[in-house]
């Protein structure tokens, strides 16, 4: 009798012909999750088996798949000889001794001899005869006993089915590039599109030495937090101080922090595409900050020419955010008290509804392309 770890997906049973390339995408990143891990990965239909593993690491192994995408739940087992005596011996080492249950079987063998309701009936008869305090509650039981008669004469026995992350495996709907500040939002919006099977760069504006180098530290720890989900990820970081400096010399106080939003969806669309990313993902919530006004997310996209800008968290309010935010494990980071680009220069009264002609006007009074130039020798990148 051994342990070993079902793995179960969902949403790529309806991809028709085209799942075994969804299939392959999984598999890739399971091996990748469990990389310096010493195991077997073991395809069977509609699941695979983590096997040959140290089971003191089975924790650590199970922390590690709830961040792989693609994963709808996971079972630790008990893989046993398929016939009802090794099924009952190791069924008593999952089942409680008090309290309501039932048993749910699978016959994926159709050789076995028992129905899977003759399985269920006869295993749940053996239990009750030696825990005298069980009672069988088919409809709302308080434990379960699960058991999968699998093919090869093998049999598996657990008692729990494990949250995992669902979603689609990350690498099968292309590659975007996520400006990540140091703040909750754009995180969950990050972690949001990895979900959908996105592959992640990030792109990070700072203001060195306006903020200091502990607000970059906590960018970093973000994405290497969002990297465990999204398979790894690279970092940019771009320097816009000067960009900053520019626009707080020559042009009206209200509109700064548009006038500097729009430099950074210039550099993101350019350095997406140098990088063959395919979109650029933004943490913005509608009307939760001045900037983030639909006229001031018009303002932004004006400039962007060639990809789309996905906001995954355009309708949420905050308190849904920081649930997600708390459960990704991005929080505690976020909240930290260093500042961000945008704090710079902050004027007292942002402009709320933006006009176009103003802030074309405004513009004029800078170098655009010279200080794009400057911002791209500043960019830097760290591989996570």
């Amino acid at each position: 009798m051994k342990k070993v770890i079902i793995i179960r997906y969902a949403e790529l049973f309806l991809k028709g012909k085209n799942r075994g390339f969804f299939e392959r995408a999984f598999e890739v990143n399971i091996k990748r999750a469990l990389k310096d891990v010493d195991h077997e990965l073991i395809r069977q239909s509609g699941r695979y088996l983590v096997v040959g593993f140290d089971e003191e690491l089975i924790e650590e192994i199970l922390e590690r798949l709830k961040k792989v995408f693609g994963i709808h739940t996971m079972s630790v087992a008990y893989e046993t000889e398929a016939n009802m005596d090794s099924i009952f011996a190791t069924a008593k080492l999952v089942c409680k001794t008090t309290g309501s249950f039932k048993v749910v079987s699978h016959r994926g063998d159709k050789k076995f001899p028992l129905t899977s309701i003759e399985i269920s009936r006869e295993l749940g008869g053996r239990l009750l005869s030696v825990y005298h305090d069980l009672t069988v509650d088919v409809h709302e039981p308080s434990f379960t006993v699960y058991v999968d008669i699998r093919e090869g004469g093998k049999a598996l026995v657990f008692g729990e089915m494990i949250e995992g992350a669902n979603g689609m495996p990350v690498g099968t709907a292309g590659r975007g590039l996520l400006l990540i500040s140091g703040g909750i939002d754009s995180p969950v919006a990050g972690h949001m599109m990895a979900k959908r099977g996105m592959t992640l760069d990030c792109l990070h504006f700072h203001s060195y030495p306006y903020t200091n180098m502990q607000a970059k530290e906590k960018v970093v720890d973000l994405a290497t937090t969002l990297a465990k989900y999204s398979c790894g990820t690279n970092l940019y970081t771009v320097s816009v101080t000067h960009i900053q400096e520019e626009i707080h010399k020559k042009c009206r106080p209200e509109l700064m922090i548009t006038l500097l939003r729009r430099f950074m969806f210039r550099i993101a669309e350019r350095h997406a595409l140098q990088i063959s990313a395919q979109c650029l993902i933004t943490g913005e919530s509608l009307g939760q900050v001045a900037s983030q006004t639909i006229e001031g997310m018009t303002s932004s996209n004006s400039v962007v020419e060639k990809l789309p800008v996905l906001r995954p968290l355009v309708g949420f309010d905050k308190n849904e955010i920081i649930e997600r935010s708390v459960k990704i494990g991005t929080y505690e980071t976020s909240i930290l008290p260093y500042e961000d680009c945008c704090t710079v220069f902050l004027p007292d009264f942002p402009a709320i509804r933006p006009k176009i002609k103003d802030i074309l006007a405004e513009e004029k009074k800078l170098d655009v392309e010279g200080l794009i130039k400057t911002a791209f020798e500043s960019m830097e990148k760290i591989e996570l």
